[in-house]
């Protein structure tokens, strides 16, 4: 931190998170990360449901460890994009089949961000923007500013996009077949091989432009033109990935996690992600429950805020866990959708059959406490990248279960890369090509087959298990002081004060 300390200017982050619990969570912890060094204030931009998810650890980190963040809050215009009113978060959405009226809201509200930024002081000196606002790259031209974009992802997964779109011809003609064949992704590390439907952006049919979700042509251009990108992983998880990432970016690729590791006080980690709307349902009697068993002896299970499982799929997940005799606490959350399965435990009594051993979670917990408990020894995960980065820093071992998306090149870097985890069997999207996909796609048996694998698994088990240890403590080690992330918090905020000084001269 020499250089602000010779400067004595203060350095001006204006972040811009996008309406995604997965998306806001991490980028609200790299606030703090940069509001936590000195001379450098932070300003979130955001709509006013959405601040209130994450206001009371701002306003901590702010009494309490005197950090620099203010929080701007915008309307946000639902009705104007066919969303029902106070619909401002991605899981607020009557289905996930909705969502692209977020993104019409959110590039809506930019003349608004204009006009707020004409007013704020200090003056910013850089923007961190979530990839799926791209309107933040025409403000940041506006102000002349740098633009440095956040994706949520690994570097694994950036890299393969990259490679999808360098290649994408190719592609196409390898994955023509079938949506459900696999095929080694031309040019990418390892010889990784992929279906069509587990790419995390396909190829159009006959070539043409890459499409990933609806998002078009502003995207591109933003993603092009950004400054840099900030990610949330550290070097020695996939070091290979990004060294190559990085190259194609110029060098620009600061790795700054796990960034969950920022919240050093307790009570930011137990409400964490959780929103004033969430019920808390047994927390405080599943964290007693856990502290009274036995170390390793227990697998968390959580597949996301975004799940969209059927119910009969989340019956076999059930009856799965049941089966393998493990100690269990699965956390679900309340949606419409999820009532059938609840009214299927009550009628065949699934809770009173596993009270001895396992737990049901109605609604939000806490994940990162939940997983730091020593009683849990796996983590059933959706492979959101937040949650496997929240559970290789607590050193347990996965078992991977992935819905759409990332999730899937995820799961290839946390079971085919640094091997700590052991797949479910989903070989196939929940969601594909806008549609929903009902069938049940992992068995109750593939669920007890797995689950037993990651828990006991003999010799490989005992293995995998070590190897999830040994990488907590790189985790932590890169975030601590001197460590790699630690570092590159000091690289970035150091080129943009040098950016600041070239744009003054």
């Amino acid at each position: 931190m020499d250089t602000l300390l010779k400067t004595e200017q203060v350095v001006h982050f204006v972040m811009f998170p996008f309406m995604a619990q997965g998306h806001m969570i991490p980028l609200v912890d790299i606030a703090k990360l940069l509001a936590s060094r000195p001379g450098v204030h932070v300003t979130i931009v955001t709509t006013p449901l959405n601040a209130a998810r994450f206001r009371s650890s701002i306003d901590r980190a702010a009494s309490q460890s005197n950090l620099l963040i203010d929080l701007v809050q915008l309307r946000f215009p639902c009705s104007e994009a066919g969303l029902p009113e106070n619909c401002e978060n991605i899981d607020m959405l009557p289905s996930i089949t909705s969502i692209f009226g977020i993104f019409k809201a959110a590039a809506l509200m930019e003349p608004e961000v204009e006009s707020m930024f004409e007013t704020l002081n200090p003056p910013p000196s850089c923007i961190i923007s979530d990839f799926c606002l791209p309107y933040t790259n025409r403000v940041a031209k506006k102000f002349n500013v740098p633009r440095i974009s956040f994706h949520g992802y690994s570097c694994f997964n950036l890299l393969c996009g990259r490679y999808i779109k360098l290649h994408e011809e190719e592609v196409d003609r390898l994955s023509s077949g079938s949506d459900h064949e696999y095929f080694v992704l031309p040019g990418f590390p390892g010889g990784i091989e992929f279906t069509r439907a587990q790419l995390p952006i396909r190829p159009a049919r006959g070539g043409g432009e890459a499409k990933s979700g609806g998002v078009g042509d502003d995207m591109t251009e933003a993603e092009l033109e950004a400054y840099g990108v900030i990610v949330n992983s550290f070097e020695e998880l996939e070091a290979e990935y990004l060294k190559e990432y990085k190259e194609a970016k110029q060098g620009r690729v600061w790795c700054v996690g796990p960034v969950s590791l920022t919240n050093r006080f307790e009570l930011d980690r137990l409400e964490r992600g959780k929103s004033p709307s969430s019920t808390t349902g047994r927390v405080e009697e599943c964290l007693s429950w856990l502290d009274g068993e036995e170390s390793n002896s227990v697998i968390y299970v959580c597949l996301g805020s975004l799940c969209n499982l059927s119910t009969t799929q989340l019956i076999e997940l059930a009856l799965g866990l049941e089966a393998s005799d493990k100690g269990f606490v699965w956390t679900i959350r309340e949606t419409e959708k999820t009532k059938e399965l609840f009214e299927w435990m009550a009628e065949e009594g699934f809770e009173e059959r596993v009270s001895e051993r396992g737990m049901v979670i109605r609604g939000w917990a806490p994940q990162v406490v939940i997983l730091s408990r020593p009683a849990v020894g796996g983590f059933l995960t959706h492979c959101g990248w937040n949650s496997c980065l929240e559970g290789i820093s607590a050193g347990v071992p996965l078992v991977t279960w992935p819905l759409f998306a990332d999730q899937f090149s995820n799961e290839k870097l946390v079971v085919e890369v640094v091997r700590t985890g052991v797949k479910v069997g989903a070989e196939r999207p929940s969601f594909y090509d806008g549609k929903e996909v009902t069938e049940v796609i992992v068995k109750r048996e593939q669920v007890e087959r797995a689950v037993i694998l990651v828990m006991d698994g003999g010799v490989e088990g005992e293995e995998r298990r070590k190897r999830a240890r040994e990488l907590g403590e790189v985790a932590k080690r890169a975030a601590d002081n001197g460590g790699s992330s630690h570092k590159n918090v000091t690289m970035l905020i150091e080129e943009i004060v040098q950016q600041q000084e070239q744009r003054k001269s």
